[in-house]
């Protein structure tokens, strides 16, 4: 608009442009469909191994001090979007129906707040099936504390996130 109302036609025109292109890639990036999906995994599985090796370092900056333990996973799945490998799920069973949350990590290409969602909503029922109620997960850096905010979780006397299921 800066340039039309300058009089300087050119900048307008390609300002323009670039403002209709822009919200052309913007369609296309949030009207995109995408299938998740689970693939589930056994505690020594060595892709799962692998991939919590290769990506440690990113792991510990939003989970500091992780460490895996297998013997602590009832429930071990990495996340899928059209078929890529986006993020892995790592929890076991607590007392009270409750589902603790080890491990909630996404690679940074897909960290758009849709891995989350799946999880936490379009996985609810299949978590209610197997006896859970709620979701707990503790957090120790300032941005997965943000993205337990975004999807619901609310932070409890002890310092805990806990999402209801039902």
């Amino acid at each position: 608009m800066y340039g039309f109302l300058i009089g300087a036609w050119p900048v307008g025109f390609l300002n323009g442009f670039i403002a209709v292109v822009d919200i052309y890639y913007l369609y296309q990036i949030y009207s995109k469909k995408e299938v998740f999906e689970i693939l589930e995994v056994r505690a020594d599985n060595k892709y799962l191994l692998r991939f919590l090796q290769f990506h440690d370092k990113e792991i510990q900056k939003f989970f500091p001090g992780f460490e895996y333990k297998p013997e602590m996973n009832t429930i071990s799945f990495f996340i899928l979007r059209d078929m890529a490998v986006a993020g892995i799920f790592l929890a076991h069973r607590e007392k009270d129906h409750c589902l603790s949350v080890g491990l909630d990590y996404v690679i940074p290409a897909y960290r758009d707040f849709k891995n989350g969602k799946f999880i936490y909503l379009r996985l609810r029922k299949r978590f209610i099936a197997d006896g859970f109620t709620k979701v707990i997960s503790e957090s120790n850096s300032k941005q997965y504390s943000m993205y337990l905010r975004k999807l619901g979780f609310l932070q409890n006397a002890n310092g805990k996130f806990e999402k209801a299921l039902n």
